[in-house]
């Protein structure tokens, strides 16, 4: 067993010992374009979206320095009968190679080279331990693969997880980023190297960076979150999957499908994200498990002023148009608005479908959010870091404080609709009670009672916090609002989730542009 080659089956072993969803038809659309001109496959996807375990399980499916029938012979690969024919063909059949190149970046590379250099010479003196008796001395990597080749007849499965992660980690160093693309073309387009791999699979965030408006390695297959061709439901977990997960381990399916579904993948039009959806029944709690990633901070990084109006839009839960002709799948130099926002669909922060994006879910709703509070937004970011602050004071019933927040977030929103009016008064109180959604679901113009209150919120499931109803007015006495929720018994609906209600009046002078505000708590009779 080496560090590259035929490394065994234990990562994937480790998988299926914990709660697994099976998604190894992958395989069977992998063994099918084996030895054919469509052998090369570049497979990227988003952040914490299953990138690594489908490396492992096909590296534990291929390798031949272990057997790992008991891994894979209760799964789908091997019972589904439209996907089993090639099953046991390519079972534990091939010399593998898997690299992942997050190893690469995060040592220091020998003194005197760059981490280029130090992955070619990890690579070639592992395939000179694995093959002693050939002698590979002075050769370059793509050389000694040629000459075992020759030498024992036998084809390569090669496995690259993080293809990106040099180019990630080091975008400002041109000379690096060069050599490691010349080195992914020498061994991968070459005629003479062709014939030594049986399949490439490579995977990562971003798709290969183009050259000449075509893709640096143009004789790979590429499918990735705008273009899966075919394998959208291997991209994340599907509604079905998620349902069953949620049912075997006591989780509210539809709590934790608001809070984790929303992509649209190719044909598939609900993709969960799978890394949330597992730290969430693990924990029998939902939450915003994104920032826990660890990785970089793009989007606060690329979130730009000019893209302001952008920003509030996707905020409030709309689509926004996005070209996705003109990105070149770097993140360095990402130039446009059009070329920001489609880096953010590659890496997960947005959902694409049918030349528009969205915000998929509450988990990137917040995130966003988090992000905007160190982004150079004006207004906006100045909103949403009042919201944790505003959503308090209802709470605590500090109605001045909170009146004096209103008015400051009134005067960051008026730049995109109009002042004196509701429905400038409205979008304030929503984009300032934006972090409120983590503990509720909010409703404009809830039917309840004798009418439609302004704003409802209802808290989430398993949620022991009061309800609170928002009435507003302008121009009027600030009790008027306080009675109308009561005369109009706009807590009739509300007390079907809680037993304590908040019952919030704003008015709004238009003269003196002066919000007031009044609270009152009310319990269930």
């Amino acid at each position: 067993m080496g560090d590259f080659i035929n490394t065994g089956n234990a990562g994937f072993r480790e998988s299926r010992n914990g709660k697994y969803v099976d998604k190894s038809g992958l395989i069977s659309f992998v063994n099918a374009q084996l030895f054919t001109k469509n052998k090369f496959f570049c497979v990227t996807r988003a952040r914490r979206f299953g990138k690594t375990l489908a490396a492992e399980m096909l590296c534990a499916y291929y390798d031949k320095s272990c057997d790992s029938h008991e891994l894979f012979d209760d799964l789908e690969i091997s019972t589904n009968p439209t996907l089993n024919k090639t099953y046991l063909d390519h079972l534990n059949k091939y010399p593998t190679i898997y690299v992942d190149m997050t190893d690469f970046v995060s040592d220091k590379p020998v003194p005197g080279s760059n981490v280029v250099d130090s992955t070619k010479f990890a690579l070639l003196e592992d395939l000179k331990k694995e093959y002693p008796n050939i002698d590979l001395g002075g050769k370059e990597y793509k050389d000694a693969l040629i000459e075992v080749y020759n030498k024992t007849g036998e084809e390569f499965i090669f496995i690259m997880d993080e293809w990106d992660a040099v180019l990630r980690e080091f975008a400002d160093d041109k000379e690096i980023v060069k050599d490691w693309i010349d080195f992914l073309r020498g061994l991968f387009k070459n005629t003479r190297l062709s014939k030594v791999f049986a399949g490439v699979y490579i995977t990562g965030i971003l798709p290969f960076i183009k050259d000449d408006s075509q893709s640096a390695l143009n004789n790979f297959w590429e499918y990735n979150m705008i273009e899966p061709m075919g394998l959208e439901n291997y991209f994340g977990f599907t509604e079905d999957e998620v349902q069953t997960l949620c049912g075997e381990n006591g989780m509210d399916f539809p709590l934790v499908k608001s809070w984790y579904d929303g992509y649209t993948v190719g044909d598939a039009t609900s993709i969960f994200n799978p890394s949330s959806v597992m730290k969430a029944i693990s924990s029998k709690k939902v939450g915003l498990y994104w920032r826990t990633t660890g990785a970089g901070d793009e989007l606060s990084q690329h979130l730009r002023y000019e893209m302001k109006s952008d920003v509030e839009a996707l905020m409030r839960g709309e689509s926004i148009p996005v070209d996705i002709t003109s990105f070149e799948n770097s993140i360095k130099d990402i130039g446009s608005r059009d070329k920001v926002l489609t880096m953010f669909i590659h890496l997960g922060y947005l959902s694409y479908n049918n030349g528009e994006a969205h915000i998929p879910n509450m988990e990137l709703l917040l995130y966003f959010a988090s992000c905007i509070k160190n982004a150079d937004l004006g207004g906006l970011t100045r909103v949403i870091s009042r919201s944790e602050e505003m959503l308090e004071c209802i709470r605590k019933g500090k109605s001045e404080r909170f009146s004096e927040l209103m008015s400051l977030c009134h005067d960051d929103v008026c730049g995109s609709v109009e002042y004196n009016n509701g429905q400038a008064l409205y979008t304030t109180l929503r984009e300032s009670l934006i972090f409120a959604q983590r503990d509720y679901i909010l409703h404009r113009e809830y039917p309840t009672g004798k009418g439609f209150a302004d704003l409802v919120l209802i808290p989430r499931p398993n949620r022991n916090i009061p309800g609170i109803v928002i009435e507003l007015k302008w121009d009027k006495n600030v009790q008027g609002p306080i009675s109308q929720i009561k005369e109009r018994d706009y807590t009739q609906k509300v007390f079907e989730y809680t037993d304590n209600v908040i019952l919030v009046g704003i008015n709004y002078d238009k003269n003196s542009k002066v919000h007031e505000c009044t609270m009152e708590s009310v319990s269930k009779e």
